[in-house]
């Protein structure tokens, strides 16, 4: 079924986030689509804040991959695509250790990587409307 969140301005995002773990219920991979600016590093650093992460949450993408803590040692792990060149890459780094953690997977930049996106993975594309306002699209199935 077809989801939307809509988020009507930075100070909405939280309760955006909320409602989006609480739709999603158990899953843990999500890769996020969207393009440069539209918000994709803003509305995970507002996912891992709902969950009660104390780290700073900003884009990972010189690391690639930055972990952060939050509930009785629970990790999520957040990633930023962009500079793979190819989706073999993130083979080269562990990403299947990281998917089959059951930990939080938040993935930006996933169209480096969709080939190889375990089939649990759930996607989401973010979008900016002309009133300024984002989209948060998914299909629960």
């Amino acid at each position: 079924m077809q989801q939307t969140i809509t988020i009507q301005n930075i100070d909405d995002i939280h309760r955006a986030a909320k409602d989006f773990l609480e739709i999603i219920g158990e899953r843990r991979i999500i890769a996020f689509f969207g393009a440069m600016g539209v918000g994709k590093t803003t509305f995970t650093k507002a996912i891992c804040e709902v969950l009660g992460t104390n780290d700073i949450v900003n884009s990972p993408t010189f690391s690639i991959v930055n972990e952060y803590d939050y509930a009785d040692g629970n990790k999520i792990y957040h990633f930023d695509f962009y500079r793979l060149k190819n989706a073999e890459e993130a083979f080269d780094f562990g990403i299947d250790e990281y998917w089959n953690s059951n930990e939080f997977c938040l993935m930006e930049w996933s169209e480096k990587v969709e080939d190889i996106l375990p089939d649990n993975c759930l996607k989401v594309c973010i979008s900016e409307n002309k009133n300024g306002t984002r989209n948060i699209s998914f299909n629960i199935n």
